[in-house]
């Protein structure tokens, strides 16, 4: 038996073939190199920004604003119509809002009509766009174009007050 010293310590010979035996058979020590863990950092770094990069854009579509704004028209034609009254619609760089003539004054409309601004980069004509149906639906024609990021897509309106789409 080894002797030890009164704190608990073995000799030295005794400690480096304890230190010898825990380093494995090959001599090395467990665990990773700092030069590990860093290239597991940028793989994950690398990862991570292809997920991100390969996202959608969370902003609706120009195309969908535009859809969006000729259902509202189609909606103020048919309340026109409906209502035997005329119904305007003014679109502008900020948005759109909807009002109607009682004869006397214009009034502005709520519930599906109430002011709506355009999605986030969305770029409208600055001078303002107005279009009115008449009581049977016509309408001076019209065209309102949004663009955002390189693509535009118009919304037309006839001398009928059919609304269509364009791009």
């Amino acid at each position: 038996m080894t002797p030890t010293s009164a704190i608990g310590r073995a000799d030295g010979a005794q400690a480096a073939s304890r230190r010898a035996a825990s380093a494995g058979a090959n001599g090395k020590r467990a665990g990773f190199t700092l030069v590990e863990l860093m290239m597991t950092l940028v793989v994950i770094g690398l990862a991570a920004g292809a997920v991100v990069l390969s996202m959608p854009d969370a902003r609706p579509a120009v195309g969908e604003t535009a859809e969006r704004f000729a259902a509202r028209l189609v909606r103020a034609r048919e309340e026109a119509i409906l209502t035997n009254r005329i119904v305007a619609a003014s679109a502008d760089a900020d948005g759109y809002r909807f009002a109607s003539f009682d004869g006397a004054d214009w009034t502005p409309l709520d519930g599906p009509f109430t002011r709506q601004a355009w999605d986030e980069g969305v770029v409208a004509p600055r001078r303002t766009i107005r279009i009115v149906f008449d009581a049977t639906g016509g309408a001076d024609p019209a065209e309102v174009s949004l663009s955002r990021e390189g693509r535009t897509v118009s919304v037309q309106i006839d001398a009928a007050g059919e609304v269509t789409i364009d791009g």
